[in-house]
């Protein structure tokens, strides 16, 4: 064979001439000549084998040349031979190469063949992986499963073919080829020809999907045998790199074929160079990569965690992109760049979970170790949130891996801390997370709380001191050798251990020794002037440390010299005791135990140990030794204590942060120049996950955390509401036991401790969740519910606060379950008895929280359609309470109040005719009240002060509180009877007899009656009558027959509005609360009495010195306002002085309850809003937020804020108000930002503008000028005398006291109750079935009447509504 085939760059270039002896295709067929000379390079594999590639090249490069023309089916069968050909190559090469025999012009034909084998099949794939991608993309959009299956049976038939071409391409180029070449140098174009084909291959969409893996592996095969076998490293790297510039999804792709190259195939070198071509890129080459960014850093990160060893050696040259951000572009170049952070800071940890982690690393490995972690602290501080958060989720995965060091754990648990309070969402998350990982992989405690941990730390702290002092008192003893080695630790601070540096030097010491044992050299000559000089006594003691020290500081000769010379002077002393036979190995032997000291010469120099010291002198030695390692153990468990103090102290710091974030909202999220609101659910759950975590490890406050993430189980939120379910199952309904009965024991008491303490709002958010155990069917529900009966029966033996637990649960379970509320209702005599018996004066707690679920239990079979479930007056249920009520009227317990109120609701709600029922109550309870007066003596006026009358006396007030409070809540509940009871009941048996009518009427009887009810209905009158008739009935008992001379409730009213009125006589706080919060609930009764004490109670409200009688009175007032609007209406203004009170819980409640009232349309929203407005800068971070929350609630309603604006800003601006003008300009900005409309911007300073203007122009030409002011003035001063000189009984409108102001004295003439003003009253609206046609309202329009006129009551949630 006299040609060679160059493999050649462009198919085009085999058909021009080139150099000498260089193959040039000589014929080109066409397309209708190729089926049949594609059936002859059939026939002529099958007869002559792989070598007739040499003959039919022409062919299957014609294919290739008509490659777009031809037909698939061709293409395909010019495949499977070139298959064939290289499979038979790779079957005939292994014996020819292995015999050495062949000669040039076979190995020049072998040669040829391989080279025009590989090139056609290369080639052919391309271009058929072309065709594959075209086709996909051309079909893509096509509907219809048909279509997709007839557009797609090539490309599936090519997939299957796709990876039998890479298979046989491996085995031929497996084999030593390369020995065909000369010198074995394979031409970079043949290597270029493979791997162009295996990188088209690559970049196939598809590629890195699962079921394509076959493929990709053997992709990465092929590529790895070119990288070893033909040197294709270099050409790998810079190929890796452009597809991860073009190719976004080949990061993990590229990253595996690089892992499998490294460790598969032995080329380590490879890893190196590609991080080192990522890492000399600059940042303004990274700003314009665009996706290769994102592309570099997946491809970093998945590399990391498949080979993280290897990327160790170069990962210094990745730190530089840590260093600095782009400075192209603001926003996008500082993304980019921080995706590069990223990667980098994730190639960290993986390096330090996987590589640089445990106890057994050399110094170097530590060394590096700390040099990452430092760089990772670093960029927790990064400049972009997604660095910071990252960094963070770096270091939660390093301390679950536990490969963090433990004196690192204080300063990193400092810094995720200081995290907490990050502006990103994202960062306050990842932090969450990690102080999670922190308390859950700690190894300090099990149990973290900084207060159980301080007592034990100073106690072993002061131990510590006392060791330390014992053994600075005891001086060490001279103990020979120790000194030694002590003088040489004073003298040379040592890097490494003496038996090192003894092995260092051994050998020179060992000349040393040689030469001086010479005879007749020159060191027996310094022997012998060194002795002479040395003529002072030396201890041999002294003389060991010198010979020591000698040996420190490599004078070896002078130390051989004086040990030799020592043996002489103290041939006894056991340190020289060895050289009696004078010889180099004695001579080492005594050198090296004195430089080493005795225990690192214990086991290797037995001579210098078998000398015995003296019994004294060992049992010093033991002791001290003992006492050293007390000291150290000692030392240790202080420290151990310290850094678990630290810990604990950090972890409580980020509970109290983490616990506000459970009622986080939004936040905002600054991403450059914009600004985006992000919903913070996400991080509340994570909050909630962190409390739980506390919990378990006890960490104090943690319970804190648990107990303020209750109320979000009414979240509207799924995600949250089940978190804090879960949260709460798993810990306290998830019971761990061997048996049922431990398990029950533990569910009990994890049950039990919820209750304990728990306020009413929260005992309902624990329904929610004890609904989750008791609603499923579950094994534990009958031992749990016997449990609780046994610990509330007194069966068990338990606290006080855990039978209150149980009965709770108790009255839970019921409700939730049917079965177990048909036990407790059973058992109802069961619970009278044992909480409402003889000993309820005992516990008023217990029986309170009896009462609750006995209300709870029977509130379902109360609400169940038919006739209401009432029990007679003579049950003994109400036979306890009235004794219980009675008898603590005249005892001064301090809960009797609280079971009073709850006791009076359930007669109200059970009891057949509550209104005898506590007719007769109250005057009992009148009676005792009176026995006890009478056997104590009745108080004098001085005596009823509070602060000059004896025990005695004290209980009288008391007592008498007590009763009036138990009149108003009889005074209130009777009305809420009437109004929700009675007139419920009326409707019901309406409804009965209408049915029953109904029946009797025959046909004839309904067509007449459906004829009226049209003409009704065409008039307006359906429904209203009978509705207005039960109306006006309730309406006129309340009016007439409540407070009737033969009514119990009318005796206590004058009582009241004496107590009321006269505050320097009775003066007792708890009575004036009772007595005022009794009025008022009297005051609900009928509009007569609301307008005989209204008056009474704003003086009340104004002067009294008591700020809990002040808030009392604001609630009962808002509660007034609702029943009987048009009588509080024109006592609106001192409702809103209020927000002026000096004290904050006033103005809390002020705020509070206006919120309410404003919010629920009940009060109409007037200027006086502009009090609300000076709350946004209340020193009360809590009061303000209130303020701020109102206005963001009314900025909901249409234009509200806009129209009041003008009467804010007139009131605020006010001279005499004397506002700072940084204070106005506070609240202006903070109003302003409500009004979002630019034309209601524009309209308001307009109308400011006009106003003013027209104002002065006014006053100008009236009066000119100069006489503006005085006109301003004479028109105020008109106008206050207007106001005063009217008659309606309005409070005054002179300008009210600000905070802080000192009160009036007060005078009995002023807290009178006011006579009834001779002026003609005005009307008023009242009841709609007191309405006439011809009525006209002279104090509110008709669209400004409120609708609600039931009483509300301030325990429920649905009495304030619209």
């Amino acid at each position: 064979m006299s040609w060679d085939f160059v493999v050649p760059v462009s198919l085009d270039d085999l058909l021009k001439s080139g150099a000498i002896n260089q193959y040039v295709v000589q014929d080109v067929l066409s397309p209708k000549q190729l089926p049949s000379y594609i059936n002859s390079f059939k026939a002529a594999l099958r007869s002559q084998g792989p070598l007739c590639i040499l003959e039919h090249f022409d062919t299957v490069y014609s294919v290739l040349q008509h490659c777009r023309t031809v037909d698939v089916a061709l293409k395909e069968d010019a495949l499977e031979f070139l298959i064939q050909v290289v499979r038979g190559m790779s079957v005939s090469l292994p014996s020819l190469l292995l015999s050495g025999t062949l000669s040039a012009a076979d190995r020049k034909q072998q040669l040829n063949a391989v080279k025009m084998s590989v090139f056609l099949l290369c080639k052919l794939t391309e271009n058929l992986e072309s065709d594959s991608c075209r086709e996909g993309i051309i079909t893509a959009p096509s509907k219809g499963r048909k279509k997709e299956k007839a557009s797609g049976k090539g490309l599936q038939q090519w997939d299957s073919e796709r990876e039998s071409v890479l298979q046989c391409l491996t085995q031929l180029l497996q084999l030593d080829i390369r020995s065909l070449w000369n010198l074995s140098l394979v031409e970079e174009e043949f290597v270029s020809c493979v791997t162009c084909c295996c990188y088209k291959l690559l970049e196939n969409p598809t590629v890195g999907h699962m079921k394509n893996k076959p493929t990709r592996d053997a992709i990465i095969h092929v590529l790895g045998v070119m990288v070893k076998k033909y040197n294709h490293m270099l050409g790998a790297c810079v190929k890796v790199i452009q597809l991860l510039q073009h190719f976004e999804q080949l990061s993990s792709v590229c990253a595996q074929a690089v892992c499998a190259w490294s460790s598969e195939y032995g080329v380590k070198a490879i890893v190196g160079e590609i991080m080192r071509e990522i890492g000399q890129k600059s940042s303004d080459e990274l700003a314009r990569e665009g996706s290769g960014v994102k592309a570099f850093s997946s491809f970093l990160s998945e590399l990391s965690t498949l080979i993280p060893e290897a990327m160790i050696p170069n990962i210094s040259v990745l730190l530089t992109h840590l260093e600095g951000e782009c400075a192209l572009n603001v926003i996008f170049g500082n993304l980019r760049s921080s995706s590069m952070r990223v990667a980098v800071c994730e190639v960290l940890g993986e390096v330090l979970v996987r590589v640089l982690s445990g106890d057994k690393l050399d110094d170097s490995g530590r060394a590096d170790r700390d040099r990452f972690l430092d760089t990772l602290q670093e960029h927790i501080h990064d400049s972009h949130s997604h660095v910071r958060a990252r960094v963070l989720q770096v270091y939660s995965r390093i301390v679950n891996s536990k490969a963090l060091p433990l004196c690192r754990y204080t300063e990193v648990m400092e810094l995720a801390v200081g995290r907490l309070g990050d502006k990103s969402v994202h960062v306050c998350k990842s932090a969450i997370q990690l102080l999670a990982a922190f308390i859950a992989h700690n190894p300090y405690s099990c149990k973290l709380s900084s207060v159980d941990l301080k007592t034990p730390l100073e106690k072993e702290t002061a131990k510590l001191k006392e060791m330390r002092e014992n053994m600075s008192e005891k001086a060490p003893d001279s103990q020979t050798l120790c000194c030694i080695q002590s003088a040489m630790n004073f003298i040379f601070v040592a890097v490494i251990s003496a038996a090192d540096l003894w092995a260092a030097m051994e050998p020179e010491v060992l000349n040393t020794v040689r030469s001086h044992l010479e005879p007749g050299s020159d060191a027996e000559r310094e022997e012998e002037e060194e002795g002479e000089e040395d003529e002072q006594d030396r201890s041999d003691r002294d003389t060991a440390i010198q010979i020591a020290q000698y040996l420190r500081h490599n004078k070896y000769r002078q130390a051989v010299c004086l040990c030799v010379r020592a043996h002489s002077l103290y041939p006894e002393s056991p340190f020289f005791c060895a050289l009696s036979d004078i010889n180099p190995e004695t001579l080492i032997s005594t050198l090296a135990s004195l430089f080493k000291g005795p225990e690192e010469n214990q086991v290797s120099e037995p001579t210098v140990n078998e000398q015995p010291p003296t019994p004294q002198k060992e049992g010093e030695k033991d002791g001290d030794e003992e006492k050293e390692n007390e000291l150290k153990k000692q030392e240790m468990l202080v420290q151990y204590l310290k850094d678990t103090e630290s810990f604990a102290l950090q972890v409580e710091r980020a509970i109290a942060v983490i616990n506000n974030m459970l009622y986080w909202k939004t936040t905002t999220v600054s991403v450059g120049v914009f600004c985006v609101y992000v919903f913070k659910y996400v991080l509340v759950q994570e909050a909630v996950q962190f409390c739980v975590t506390a919990r378990e490890f006890s960490v104090a406050d943690s319970i804190s955390g648990v107990r303020k993430m209750l109320p979000l189980v009414w979240s509207t939120d799924a995600a949250v509401k089940d978190a804090v379910i879960q949260a709460y199952r798993r810990l306290y309904l998830n019971p761990q036991g061997d048996s049922t009965r431990a398990k029950t024991q533990t569910l009990v008491d994890s049950l039990s401790e919820l209750m304990v303490d728990a306020s009413l709002g929260t005992i309902q958010c624990l329904e929610e969740i004890v609904q989750e155990f008791f609603s499923n069917e579950n094994a534990l529900q009958a031992s749990v519910v016997q449990a609780l009966w046994e610990r509330f029966s007194g069966k068990r033996e338990t606290s006080a606060l855990h039978r209150r637990a149980a009965v709770l649960l108790l009255g839970m379970a019921a409700r939730l379950a049917r079965a177990e509320r048909e036990v407790v209702l059973s058992n109802l005599d069961t619970l009278c008895s044992v909480a409402l018996g003889e000993k309820v004066t005992e516990d008023y707690l217990l029986a309170r929280d009896t009462v609750i679920t006995i209300t709870n239990i029977t509130d379902h079979v109360r609400q169940s359609k038919g006739v209401p479930f009432r029990l007679p007056v003579d049950h003994h249920l109400f036979s306890c309470l009235t004794q219980a009520i009675a008898d603590g009227v005249v005892l001064s317990d301090p809960h009797w109040q609280t079971f009073m109120e709850q006791a009076i609701r359930l007669v109200y709600f059970l009891a057949e005719s509550p209104d005898q029922l506590s007719a007769r109550l109250l005057q009992r309870s009148a009676r005792l009240l009176l026995e006890q007066i009478t056997e104590g003596g009745e108080p004098n006026q001085s005596q009823m002060s509070e602060g000059s009358q004896d025990s005695e006396q004290q209980v009288s007030c008391v007592s008498l509180a007590q009763l009036l409070s138990l009149c108003g809540a009889v005074a209130f509940w009777q009305v809420s009877h009437l109004e929700r009871s009675v007139s419920t009941e009326l409707r019901r048996r309406r409804g009965e007899k209408e049915e029953k009518e109904e029946k009797e009427k025959g046909p004839v009887g309904k067509n007449k009656e459906a004829n009226d009810s049209c003409v009704e209905e065409e008039l307006g009158l359906t429904g209203a009558s009978a509705e207005d008739t039960e109306a006006e009935f309730i309406r006129k008992i309340c009016e007439t027959e409540l407070l009737a001379d033969g009514n119990m409730l009318s005796v206590f009213l004058p009582l009241l509005v004496k107590v009321c009125s006269s505050p320097g006589r009775y003066s007792h706080t708890q009575l004036t609360t009772a007595a005022c919060l009794a009025l008022s609930q009297y005051m609900m009764i009928s509009p007569a009495v609301c307008k005989d004490n209204i008056r009474l109670l704003f003086t009340v409200l104004e002067k009294s010195t008591l700020p809990v009688v002040r808030a009392n009175a604001i609630i009962a007032l808002g509660d007034l306002t609702v029943r009987f609007p048009n009588i509080l209406e024109p006592w609106t203004p001192n409702l809103y002085a209020r927000l002026c009170d000096e004290n904050a819980s006033v103005r809390l409640t002020a705020i509070t309850v206006l919120t309410q009232l404003v919010l629920k349309d009940v009060m109409k929203v007037k200027g006086q809003v502009s009090e609300v407005a000076v709350l946004l800068l209340d020193p009360e971070p809590h009061i303000a937020s209130l303020a701020l929350n109102f206005f963001n609630e009314l900025s909901a309603k249409d234009n509200a804020i806009y129209n009041l604006l003008p009467d804010i800003i007139s009131r605020l601006s006010d001279p005499e108000r004397g506002m700072k003008e940084e204070d106005f300009n506070t609240i202006m900005k903070q109003l302003f930002s409500y009004i979002t409309k630019e034309r209601q911007t524009e309209s308001l300073v307009a109308r400011a503008q006009v106003e003013e203007f027209e104002k002065k122009l006014t006053a100008v030409h009236t009066k000119g000028l100069e006489n503006v002011e005085n006109e301003e003035r004479e028109q105020q001063l008109e106008e206050q005398t207007h106001s005063q000189n009217t008659q309606t009984p309005l409070p005054k409108t002179a300008r009210r006291p600000t905070r802080g102001r000192t009160k009036s004295k007060m005078d009995e003439s002023d807290l009178v109750t006011p006579k009834v003003s001779r002026a003609r009253p005005k009307k008023v609206i009242s009841f709609s079935s007191d309405e006439g046609e011809d009525e006209e309202d002279a104090v509110m329009t008709e669209n400004e009447t409120p609708k609600v006129t039931t009483p509300i009551s301030r325990t429920r949630r649905t009495r304030l509504r619209h």
